[in-house]
């Protein structure tokens, strides 16, 4: 189940979790950060009832989640699910974690603890920016493929060069084995004008919820702001209010202006990148009016073929 933020994943994954006895996998890298449950979208816990979930609020956000991690943990959660007789249902947006399920993962070596804390202090130091042209000279395929301001990837391929004495497209160069599995993949692809309002509400109810209290929490941790969980969608900007920088009006209406930029990028993603056979099927938001009601029949249909069950099934 993938699409951008907003899209409706979570209440077409409960659905058909339901219909078809299904457990819910976490495929979003901010949401397995147990302190970030309101700007995260986390499922609820009246969500959580309805339907098995797993990998939400799995990890510390002083503990930096990796693909590589969530892809072992996702394969374990789809093993286990399935020996129970369920249906295993990977719900996010991040599609380079639902990718390097799919298709597989370089196996590279941990760098080490010295080579993470050198990348973070010059990424600190330096920033991503100039870190990055330093890669460039030891690395430069990586570099070419990285924005120099996606200071996460920068910072890890810097770690592992230091760490492991080779450039890490040299590791990636090795072929990686595919999941043992057969997928299949729903995209939730909405219209951009109702997908920037879907946003601005879904804010607006975060804050209603608690929002700025679970930053506020989240910043008296002290964590090292180059850490996933501080550059999640909400807590710059709500943290910057709590610092007296920006007022809340200011901070919510950035906080929104970059979540509709990310969710432009996801779209992108998504419509650029083969996920699974067979063929993707794509639901247009506006084809799917009743998130709170049943699957539209094209989504059931694409469910029974993929489960080899008749129409019938339930």
């Amino acid at each position: 189940m993938a699409g951008p933020t907003c899209s409706g994943k979570s209440a077409l994954a409960i659905n058909l979790a339901r219909r078809f006895g299904g457990r819910i996998i976490n495929a979003d890298s901010m949401q397995v950060y147990r302190e970030l449950r309101i700007l995260t979208a986390r499922p609820s816990p009246e969500d959580e009832a309805q339907a098995p979930h797993a990998l939400y609020g799995v990890r510390p956000a002083a503990d930096a989640g990796s693909v590589a991690w969530w892809r072992a943990a996702a394969l374990e959660e789809m093993a286990r699910t399935a020996a129970s007789g369920c249906v295993p249902i990977l719900c996010g947006g991040t599609g380079l974690y639902l990718s390097a399920l799919v298709e597989g993962l370089a196996e590279i070596p941990d760098p080490g603890p010295e080579a993470r804390a050198e990348s973070r202090a010059l990424l600190a130091s330096i920033r991503a920016g100039r870190l990055h042209a330093r890669l460039e000279a030891v690395d430069p395929a990586t570099a070419s493929r990285l924005d120099p301001r996606d200071s996460q990837r920068i910072a890890r391929a810097w770690e592992v060069w230091r760490g492991t004495g080779k450039p890490l497209s040299a590791w990636l160069a090795s072929p990686p084995a595919p999941a043992p599995w057969r997928f299949g993949t729903i995209l939730l692809d909405p219209p951009r004008l109702g997908s920037r309002q879907a946003i601005a509400d879904r804010f607006a109810g975060m804050l209603r919820d608690g929002a700025v209290d679970e930053v506020r929490s989240v910043l008296e941790l002290d964590l090292d702001p180059s850490l996933p969980a501080m550059r999640a969608q909400g807590v710059p900007e709500l943290a910057a209010y709590l610092k007296d920088e920006i007022p809340i009006k200011q901070a919510a209406a950035n906080a929104i202006a970059a979540t509709a930029r990310y969710a432009k990028r996801q779209t992108t993603w998504f419509r650029h990148h083969r996920l699974a056979e067979p063929g993707a099927l794509r639901i247009i938001r506006e084809r799917y009016t009743a998130l709170a009601g049943q699957p539209p029949e094209e989504v059931v249909h694409f469910v029974n073929t993929l489960l080899d069950r008749p129409e019938h099934a339930s």
